[in-house]
């Protein structure tokens, strides 16, 4: 990606992050009749937060998401990050929680997957676009952050 995309897609997620936030969720928090959350991990080479919107599944009390970068050859920042230091934070409208993330197994995988298609159906697409495997990362609840 051009440094000039990078910039761009940069300022999108800052703006999207804000108007949720902003919102508690009411605007923003869906995308394409998907839900979306906020991810914010912390750097692997600055150690700074980062903080992303992706759209997700609720799988009981833990979450999936698809680091799927767009079918890029590429992991996703975020999800390189969380493999450096798999402790996060989501923001589900106005509820923030601590998460640990870790990548499905395949059983997980194959048994979400079809469930997450359904969610969004580029993600099909962008596995044919790439030879990488893309991740389900599974974000598991470990506590509920303090209200600020």
């Amino acid at each position: 990606m051009s440094s000039a995309a990078r910039t761009v897609q940069r300022m999108i997620t800052n703006a999207h992050s804000f108007v949720y936030r902003a919102t508690g969720g009411r605007v923003a928090g869906r995308v394409f009749r998907s839900p979306v959350l906020l991810l914010t991990t912390t750097g692997r080479k600055s150690g700074s937060e980062r903080t992303i919107p992706l759209l997700y599944f609720e799988d009981g009390e833990n979450l999936a998401v698809v680091a799927s970068n767009g079918g890029a050859k590429e992991h996703p920042a975020w999800w390189l990050n969380l493999k450096t230091n798999p402790g996060a934070m989501v923001e589900i409208g106005d509820r923030k929680l601590h998460v640990r993330a870790e990548q499905a197994s395949p059983e997980e995988k194959e048994r979400l997957w079809p469930k997450l298609v359904a969610m969004y159906r580029p993600y099909e697409d962008y596995q044919k676009r790439t030879e990488r495997e893309i991740p389900v990362v599974i974000l598991r609840p470990i506590g509920v952050a303090r209200r600020e």
